[in-house]
């Protein structure tokens, strides 16, 4: 399908995670114009600056700083503004101070905003602030897309990869739930080019049995956390996340990804946590059924609960 134009996209907040997603943004193409909108006003200016000049190598993107009332327009609007994680901290314990962040600023956003705009959340915890964004800004529901468990689904399709040695891109496998703690990895229905994959891995004579998939996932759910130990924070694969998630909403693609929704889980209402959802012009629509098996159901129950008591008291 073809892209819109012109495609104005607009992100709230130029720290790392901004500023990376507006360089991939610009080397893709994906938007005409965006701007970028922060409290510290010299921040957003210069990472425009230094952004527009790896304009002429790509192609005429329209990079610069401005104020909230620039969201006026915008086709998408990224929020990633919010306090950063630290290492050892959880995404739980960031969320009384972001929580605090957005009843700030995204009511500043809803009020020049589009109608027809979508909402894309990439500030921690991810699904406790994809449900605070439609409150602050009476959007609704399918109209604030958080980012979810896209990124954990590319990190356990990568790690499964080096462990199978294999490309990344043959293998279809999930993670559902919350983007923290209590993910949970769809094992029964991971494949490899259409064959589950414990299948394969017997075909293969490889030794992936329980223990390994443990592994495995760990591995994934703790690289996070290794990144930020490393080198402070996380940067390059939640840009790529938000531009995928960006392009699928411009090309109205309908494209299905993990990710977050407010909505009702596994007898759970109100909160938001990933499943695959078709993305496209509206935001996130149609929730697949997946056939889950009884521990992955009550897995997706338990994250339902501790998103819902975590909405809950910091409402209260």
């Amino acid at each position: 399908m073809a892209t819109q134009q012109p495609v104005k996209v607009a992100i709230i907040g130029a720290g790392y995670v901004g500023a990376t997603t507006v360089y991939a943004l610009l080397l893709s193409r994906a938007a005409a114009e965006i701007v970028l909108v922060d409290i510290d006003e010299d921040r957003a200016r210069g990472e425009a600056m230094d952004l527009a000049h790896a304009a002429p190598f790509s192609h005429q993107t329209r990079v610069w700083s401005g104020q909230y009332e620039d969201c006026a327009g915008a086709t998408v609007i990224i929020l990633t503004a919010g306090a950063n994680q630290k290492p050892g901290q959880t995404r739980t314990q960031l969320a009384e101070t972001n929580y605090n962040i957005f009843r700030e600023i995204v009511p500043r956003v809803a009020r020049h905003a589009s109608s027809e705009a979508v909402l894309v959340v990439s500030a921690n915890p991810v699904d406790v602030l994809t449900h605070a964004a439609v409150t602050f800004s009476g959007f609704p529901p399918h109209r604030v897309v958080g980012s979810g468990t896209s990124l954990d689904s590319a990190r356990f399709a990568s790690e499964l990869g080096r462990r199978l040695q294999i490309d990344a891109a043959s293998i279809h496998a999930i993670i559902i739930g919350e983007h923290g703690d209590a993910e949970i990895p769809v094992w029964s229905l991971a494949t490899v080019s259409g064959m589950h994959i414990r299948d394969y891995c017997r075909q293969a004579d490889l030794d992936f049995g329980d223990e390994a998939m443990e592994r495995c996932f760990e591995e994934t759910k703790q690289a996070a956390g290794r990144i930020i130990g490393l080198k402070g924070a996380t940067g390059y694969g939640i840009a790529a996340e938000l531009l995928r998630i960006v392009q699928a909403i411009v090309r109205n693609e309908n494209t299905l990804l993990p990710v977050s929704c407010v909505g009702s889980y596994a007898g759970v209402d109100d909160v938001a946590l990933s499943v695959p959802r078709k993305v496209n012009r509206d935001g996130c629509r149609d929730a697949v059924p997946l056939l889950l098996n009884e521990e992955e159901q009550k897995g997706l129950g338990e994250s339902a609960q501790k998103l819902k008591g975590i909405i809950d008291s910091l409402q209260s």
